[in-house]
């Protein structure tokens, strides 16, 4: 019922779904003390109030932007507590007295103050706003100062009316004691805080504004120009999908050429991974389209989204789809693929694909480069064995459509992992979620709370069972002095993120986020013993939840005997190790048409929604030698990601090559072409005489009119 509750109210635990009562209690209880009158009662039920409204804001709970959207805003619930402190007293009997009147006018000029102080934030904010938003690039000329204080613009708008409580104090003491001075004392307070804060803020917009949008816009193409880049990663997205840019990064850094990351988004700034690449954000579509990329040969999409035409109509380039993962999904077949020069697959498989949808797509135009990301995944017994296997569930999202097949979470997530954590011999759990579980279809979101808990309560029951206690008991203090390392390494990848000022805004952080290839490379080391410190600390046993970008999925497969998951990039990335897994068949298809219709499921055990087939997945990690699918895995290996030689990089970056050779070949035969138009040959008829235009001179050459 309790989670129910939480759906309804679109909260996020149980401590906003109790805050999001209080909103709802608390007003009504507020009125009912104003019409007794009673004012401790007032007091205590106002009190309620400013605390879950303040609680809400500080969670970011989505509840806040619900109540906007039904017209009761913070700036409305402030004035209605407002309102209903008037009408205290008014009930009180106060009503035509000097407090009464000089709290009304108190709360209107109150009031009257949060348009100026909402219109300087609003435009500090603004002119303290980029066309761009940069990394990796230096400023050149332009002259970006620093941003206003921190406690000045954030949540701005809660700190303005939250200076009514002097007043609102004043007001309530004056009522109850009888003596007013304390409540003109408490309105002259709120008012000159008002003054004082909105005044402070005058001499920030004068003075801390950036560059025009023109001059910055300016700037950039003058380093463009130096620059010249040769190959763009270009992406556009939700900052849930960053994600799809991240697992490129890499390949951005080892890629031929000169590269750029071109963003859309600047949400999408702050989820970027770390990287020496120059990126580059440019949310405005005219300004994304006059940069000057005139030495850009080839463009790389992540993604197929609307934003993409802004750079596909551009002629100087070649685009190519490399998308953020292979996979039997429809989307790996999108028709809007067919927009692109090239599109980059994996391995065999993905040409296939194209070749059986028939979208348009033509054999030529595809080509394998297998998947640079996979090299860190370790192969099947590279890893130390533990006393007992791991198991890996990693679902993926429930999709645009209501597809069964798209999730197995909806209808065999409880089943899959309720199996897994009562097998025997006993296995560990880890579940990684897809990052946009639960985005669209609530019922998702609830299967994977679901999931969570079942994992958690299983982990917490394993830490005080004494089978497990005691097999661990030896390696507890290496566990510890791991969790310790842990903290050490992540408090030395805080201070390298720096140096940052606190309160620096995108246009400050884009002058100073120049890339420091020592800080990157020790940044890079640390992540590697975090991870390790990470797992060492977990305990061989210790089923766990592993959300956020640490650890990385590749991560979970090197820690993992076996996967469980859906039709998916998920499942084609784990071939890379060689390991048993299982996909589930949620549309209850059957097992030989499953594999009939999605080529990755040809190696794997075959699950239905009671996920009964465990036990054959079980059976091959528990004995390798005997795992009768262990040869079909290598042969759809090779099928779906390419050989193992050349390296997949290696490959890449040849396509990269001939990619750009085609480009400029392209680009100096319509040069070619159009000097040729410029000056065509005269045909015979052209060269006889021919009288002269009133408007022309003995030469042909326009002449200038005459006065009259």
């Amino acid at each position: 019922m309790i989670s129910t509750a939480m759906r309804l109210a679109r909260v996020g635990s149980r401590s906003e779904l109790a805050a999001a009562a209080l909103i709802g209690l608390g007003y009504p209880a507020v009125l009912l003390a104003a019409l007794l009158p009673h004012v401790p009662f007032f007091a205590a039920a106002a009190a309620l109030t400013y605390l879950a409204d303040w609680y809400l804001h500080h969670r970011g709970s989505y509840l806040v932007n619900r109540l906007s959207k039904v017209r009761a805003g913070l700036s409305i619930r402030f004035l209605i507590r407002q309102l209903l402190l008037v009408l205290l007293l008014a009930r009180a009997g106060l009503a035509e007295t000097t407090l009464f009147f000089t709290a009304v006018a108190g709360f209107l000029v109150f009031h009257g103050l949060q348009a100026p102080h909402g219109a300087l934030t609003a435009l500090i904010r603004s002119h303290r706003t980029l066309p761009v938003a940069t990394r990796n690039i230096p400023p050149g000329p332009l002259r970006i100062p620093d941003a206003p204080p921190r406690f000045l613009l954030r949540r701005a708008a809660r700190k303005m009316l939250h200076l009514d409580l002097p007043a609102v104090a004043g007001v309530l003491l004056a009522a109850a004691t009888g003596e007013d001075l304390v409540g003109y004392a408490g309105i002259a307070a709120a008012l000159g805080l008002g003054l004082l804060y909105t005044a402070v803020l005058v001499p920030y917009l004068l003075t801390r504004r950036v560059p025009p949008a023109a001059t910055v816009l300016d700037a950039v193409n003058d380093w463009l120009r130096a620059y010249r880049p040769t190959v763009v990663l270009y992406f556009s997205g939700s900052g849930a999908s960053a994600y799809q840019a991240n697992m490129w990064l890499e390949t951005m850094e080892r890629i031929d050429g000169r590269p750029l990351i071109l963003m859309r988004e600047r949400e999408l700034m702050t989820r970027l991974n770390e990287t020496p690449v120059p990126v580059l954000c440019v949310p405005g579509g005219t300004h994304a389209m006059n940069l000057d990329l005139s030495t850009v040969r080839v463009a790389l999409y992540a993604a197929n989204v609307g934003k993409n035409i802004h750079l596909l109509r551009r002629p100087t380039m070649k685009h190519v789809f490399i998308g953020h993962g292979d996979s039997d999904k429809l989307a790996s077949v999108n028709p809007f693929s067919k927009v692109y020069d090239e599109v980059w697959t994996a391995g065999r498989a993905g040409r296939d694909r194209y070749a059986v949808a028939d979208v348009g797509v033509p054999d030529g135009g595809v080509v394998e480069v297998g998947r640079p990301q996979l090299a860190p995944i370790a192969r099947a017994g590279d890893r130390p064995v533990h006393p007992i296997p791991t198991v890996l569930y990693a679902p993926t999202w429930e999709g645009w459509e209501d597809d069964p097949g798209n999730t197995s979470l909806l209808l065999a997530g409880e089943n899959i992992v309720r199996r897994l954590l009562a097998a025997e011999p006993p296995v560990r759990v880890l579940y990684k979620p897809h990052p946009f579980t639960g985005l669209r279809d609530p019922r998702a979101r609830a299967a994977h709370e679901r999931v969570t808990a079942l994992v958690e309560a299983a982990a917490a029951e394993r830490r005080t069972d004494p089978r497990w206690a005691a097999g661990s008991a030896g390696d507890r203090r290496a566990r510890e002095e791991a969790a310790a390392r842990a903290a050490r390494i992540d408090a030395g990848l805080a201070r390298l993120r720096g140096p940052e000022r606190p309160g620096a805004d995108e246009a400050e952080r884009s002058r100073d986020s120049l890339a420091d290839p020592g800080r990157l490379a020790l940044a890079a080391r640390l992540r590697s013993e975090w991870n390790e410190a990470y797992w060492s600390a977990a305990g061989w046993w210790e089923h766990r939840v592993v959300t956020g970008n640490e650890p990385r999925l590749y991560d979970c497969f090197n820690e993992s005997d076996a996967l469980v998951s859906d039709i998916s990039s998920v499942v084609s990335d784990f071939m890379a190790s060689g390991k048993p897994y299982a996909i589930t068949d949620s549309a209850g298809l059957g097992a030989d048409e499953f594999r009939r219709q999605y080529t990755a499921a040809g190696a794997a055990v075959i699950l239905g929604n009671d996920a009964t087939e465990l036990d054959e997945l079980l059976a091959a990690v528990a004995a390798p030698g005997d795992d009768p699918l262990a040869g079909a895995r290598r042969e759809l290996k090779h099928y779906l990601l390419g050989p193992d030689h050349p390296t997949s990089m290696e490959r890449f970056n040849a396509a990269v090559r001939a990619l750009q050779t085609t480009a400029e070949a392209r680009n100096r035969g319509v040069a070619r072409r159009i000097g040729e138009q410029a000056v065509p040959a005269r045909r015979p008829e052209e060269t006889a005489e021919r009288p002269l235009s009133p408007r022309a001179g003995a030469d042909g050459a326009p002449q200038e009119p005459v006065a009259g």
